[in-house]
């Protein structure tokens, strides 16, 4: 089965020591056992990602260089892509605090530099995904016809993040007010889980990626909406490193799925989002 990864970062040493020393999650990583993370190089990992059915792979960017001492790492990003632009896929992070500077940037990213799409961070912005200061994003994207990635979740231990700018029901607004624009929900909107299935079932332009929350506390609840409700709308998603690839795919071939909606889940989906 051909698969498309909607969250994957090469294990290079350099994207382990950011983990390591973020400025944001350096309270998460700090909980996680990352004595498993090992650095290997861009061609071995491209080597052993392609041995397990990948045709691409998302890599996101982030900048949140306006709230937090963190430089944007949508260099690091294209660096990646420039040396496989036949596996990796770049999305750009824009950070709203930036102004037009982040969109014009955003522009040349995409046009100039064949970049695939935004990815923003609400809870790092601090701010909620429909404040006004977004929607010059969201215009770019549609002018651009590029997805927009929305990172939800609850920041576990993120310094001065408050949880609910990343709730879910929020992008129902956006959704609304440009439904041009693919949006996904990335982290499956968690905690908020029944509400971010809803958003994604009630919208045709919304799509939603679960990526590190499959398992936590009311994540069967994902299961059983890919199964019955929304299995035309869940992209797969890693996360690798900070979760492992292979047990990524081992957990979705695990959930019983049919082979239609795991086809679509793995493959389809991401196809139609990505315009491929």
């Amino acid at each position: 089965m051909d698969i498309i990864d909607f969250r994957f970062r090469p294990n290079t040493q350099a994207t382990i020591d950011g983990f390591t020393k973020s400025t944001m999650f350096k309270g998460m990583f700090a909980k996680m056992d990352l004595t498993r993370l090992y650095a290997q190089s861009v061609p071995e990992v491209v080597d052993m990602i392609s041995k397990e059915g990948y045709v691409k792979a998302v890599i996101t960017g982030r900048d949140c260089s306006g709230t937090y001492d963190a430089k944007s790492n949508n260099e690091g990003v294209k660096a990646f892509v420039r040396e496989f632009p036949d596996m990796f896929l770049g999305f750009m992070g824009v950070d709203p605090n930036r102004g037009m500077d982040a969109i014009y940037e955003l522009d040349k990213d995409i046009r100039e530099d064949g970049m695939h799409g935004a990815c923003i961070d609400p809870y790092l912005a601090k701010m909620f995904v429909n404040d006004a200061r977004y929607y010059p994003v969201y215009s770019k994207c549609c002018e651009l016809d590029i997805p927009v990635i929305v990172a939800t979740g609850p920041g576990t231990l993120v310094p001065g993040a408050v949880m609910e700018h990343a709730a879910p029901r929020y992008i129902d607004y956006v959704a609304r007010d440009f439904p041009q624009l693919k949006i996904i929900i990335s982290h499956g909107g968690y905690p908020w889980v029944e509400e971010a299935i809803m958003i994604t079932e009630r919208n045709e332009n919304v799509y939603m990626e679960l990526s590190e929350y499959e398992r936590h506390p009311g994540g069967e609840s994902y299961v059983k909406a890919a199964a019955n409700l929304i299995g035309d709308k869940i992209l797969f998603a890693s996360a690798h490193p900070g979760a492992d690839f292979r047990d990524a795919l081992a957990m979705y071939k695990g959930f019983g799925l049919s082979e239609d909606v795991m086809e679509q889940i793995m493959f389809r989906n991401a196809q139609k989002v990505l315009g491929l």
